[in-house]
Formats: structure tokens, sequence, C-alpha cells
């Protein structure tokens, strides 16, 4: 089975998936509520969180009886909250105690590092006597 982000399925093959009639998803992309990605000849392919997507729709508008202006609302503002609490998780590993590193930079500035490259830099500071996973050297007086 496809990644959920693989955008493979034509648009007869989304529209099945979908329950729906394929003109009903060229309206769809029209309106800007579900757009596939496109092929160099133009062609549509949906992912498995596009027709997702298309079956939410579908019960907003048949169950709850929103239109479909307030779908593309809910699904912008959906999409918002998502790349929001992105950014929050982000910015709060950043920001809890213990999580931050600091290094360095050429410029001579103090500056954090992310999480990926902190094992690499540990490595790369440290002579092999004292690496340790559980804690970083930064600065050392000279004779101790």
């Amino acid at each position: 089975m496809p990644a959920e982000n693989a955008q493979v399925y034509v648009i007869s093959v989304a529209a099945e998936l979908a329950g729906m009639h394929p003109q009903t998803l060229r309206q769809y992309d029209r309106l800007g509520l579900v757009s596939p990605a496109r092929t160099r000849g133009r062609g549509r392919r949906y992912s498995l969180r596009d027709i997702a997507t298309l079956r939410e729709v579908q019960r907003l508008s048949q169950e709850e009886g929103i239109n479909l202006a307030g779908i593309k609302r809910i699904l912008d503002l959906e999409h918002e909250v998502e790349r929001l609490s992105a950014q929050v998780d982000y910015l709060r590993g950043l920001a809890e105690p213990g999580r931050r590193v600091f290094t360095a930079h050429p410029s001579g500035d103090v500056v954090a590092i992310g999480r990926s490259r902190r094992r690499r830099a540990m490595a790369d500071r440290a002579p092999a006597s004292d690496r340790d996973d559980r804690a970083i050297v930064l600065w050392r007086p000279i004779g101790r």
C-alpha cells in the first residue's frame, strides 16, 4: 500500500475510493478544497490523504449541512492548526530546560544548535576519552 502522501491515484480511482463522481473531484479541485498533484500532462494524482479529505468534505456537506465555502474555511483552519502545532512543538523543544545545546559560531557568537547536530557536535568537540552521551563540555578552564 502506498504511503499516505504518495500521489499515485488517478482521478477515476480516487473518485471510486472516495465514493464520488470524477466530476465532483474536478469541481473540488477548482474550488481549492482538495488540490491533487499534477503529472507533466496535467493529469491529477491523488494521495490517500487527499481521498480522506474528499470523504471529510462529503461528510461535512451531507451530514453537517455545511456549504462548500464553509468547508473550505474549515479545511484551511485545520491546516493552519497543524502548521502552528508543528511550530509550537519545534519551539518547545528549543525552549525546554535541559534540551538546549549551545556552541560557538565562527563569528564568536554563542548559538543554539539543533538536536540533529548535537550528537555530531559532541563527538567533534570532546576527546575520545571524555566522550559521554550524557553531557557536553563546551568550556573547560586551562589546567583543570
